[in-house]
């Protein structure tokens, strides 16, 4: 019993310093997105925003694990999550070389993309739905997957040899920003609003800017035509 105990307790130790060091290298990748963000803010504010003064870029540190960033009537939200997950038995990375000389390679830490639209926090329309984009999955050797649509799915990703730096956070930010501007608002089905209550004009009338709104609104997000070629 007393071996038994012992080995529980190793167990723990092993698997909670794991996931410290995967939480701790997610952290650290997280701070490289916000630097490279404002520095994208900086760049456009002292090349672009003197000419083109109604386009504007703007980031925002909402929190440690959270920031978001503003261009041409989209926002982008970064979110870590504080949690250690492991890959799936059946995804790719899993018949690597890489995973199999070491399993505690497939623990990995999470930063999602989300994308919304500007006027959703500016009018605070608290109902207007986003979509996540991707998802950034780092390990403990700061090795990453990128999962995710058009742009952010065409990232090169060699999970066995591709580690975070610089260059690396600014490719899929990029991509990021270039996936949301390409990813437009559609007009909805004439169907959805052809009729309105009463209640509904009456807040229209106090507000244009409560109707619901998404890029997708009254379809499901579904990977584009020539994504599912």
């Amino acid at each position: 019993m007393e071996k038994m105990t012992d080995d529980l307790c190793k167990l723990l130790i092993s698997k909670g310093e794991l996931k410290q060091q995967i939480f701790n290298c997610t952290f650290d990748t997280l701070q490289l997105f916000k630097d490279a963000a404002k520095e994208f803010e900086f760049y456009y504010k002292n090349n672009f925003s003197n000419e083109h003064e109604k386009v504007a870029v703007f980031f925002t540190n909402k929190n440690q694990y959270e920031f978001q960033i503003r261009f041409a009537g989209d926002v982008l939200v970064f979110i870590m999550h504080t949690n250690i997950f492991e890959f799936s038995r059946n995804h790719e990375v899993m018949r690597s070389n890489y995973i199999k000389e070491d399993k505690t390679r497939s623990y990995c830490g999470m930063i999602q993309i989300f994308n919304f639209l500007s006027d959703s926090f500016k009018y605070n329309r608290i109902n207007d739905s986003g979509y996540m984009i991707g998802r950034i999955l780092i390990n403990k050797d700061l090795h990453y997957f990128v999962e995710g649509k058009r742009e952010l799915a065409q990232v090169l990703n060699d999970f066995n040899a591709n580690q975070l730096n610089g260059d690396s956070v600014k490719e899929i930010l990029y991509s990021a920003i270039k996936y949301a501007l390409d990813f437009d608002l559609l007009l909805p089905d004439y169907e959805t609003y052809k009729e309105i209550s009463v209640n509904d004009i009456v807040q229209l009338e106090d507000s244009i800017t409560t109707m619901k709104t998404a890029k997708r609104l009254g379809f499901r997000f579904e990977p584009d035509k020539d994504e599912a070629k």
